[in-house]
């Protein structure tokens, strides 16, 4: 019996360090990954952008969709910061996400909030609480970018 716990204990352990160790087989992976969130993202976060800058006719409707899809978005591209690939070409990240990873960690986590608070405002069906909402969101993205992206 003690075996048998010892066993699943076991299982069990290496079952929860396996999405950490192995989600991505190779660093390119990774970075394909990354990339996409990324994209993803911008895509959506730049059809609300338009809105709150007045490009393209306010859509209550539309802007609710779009935060609600970053907001879920923006939970994803940080599991593929991984060791292995930073670089020196744009748009690359720079080798500081590692060396001062918790001030990457905590901008991450400033992202997924202010992409949080962005879904709720625009929920409201207010252009004026979207547009505000929209620029904390932006300068959340503007930060990491200054401090951890290769321009």
């Amino acid at each position: 019996m003690k075996s048998l716990v010892l066993a699943v204990a076991t299982t069990a352990g290496l079952l929860a360090a396996l999405p950490a160790t192995a989600q991505f087989q190779k660093p390119e992976d990774a970075v394909k990954y990354r990339k996409a969130g990324f994209t993803m993202i911008a895509a959506h976060f730049g059809r609300i952008g338009a809105m709150a800058q007045g490009r393209v006719p306010y859509d209550a409707a539309a802007a609710a969709a779009n935060a609600e899809i970053v907001a879920d978005l923006a939970k994803l591209p940080f599991a593929g910061f991984v060791e292995g690939t930073s670089g020196t070409e744009k748009g690359s990240p720079k080798a500081s996400v590692w060396t001062d990873r918790a001030k990457f960690d905590a901008g991450a986590k400033k992202f997924q909030e202010e992409t949080a608070k962005l879904a709720t405002a625009a929920k409201a069906g207010n252009l004026e609480t979207l547009k505000t909402a929209f620029g904390s969101a932006a300068g959340t993205c503007k930060a990491c970018h200054d401090d951890f992206r290769n321009q």
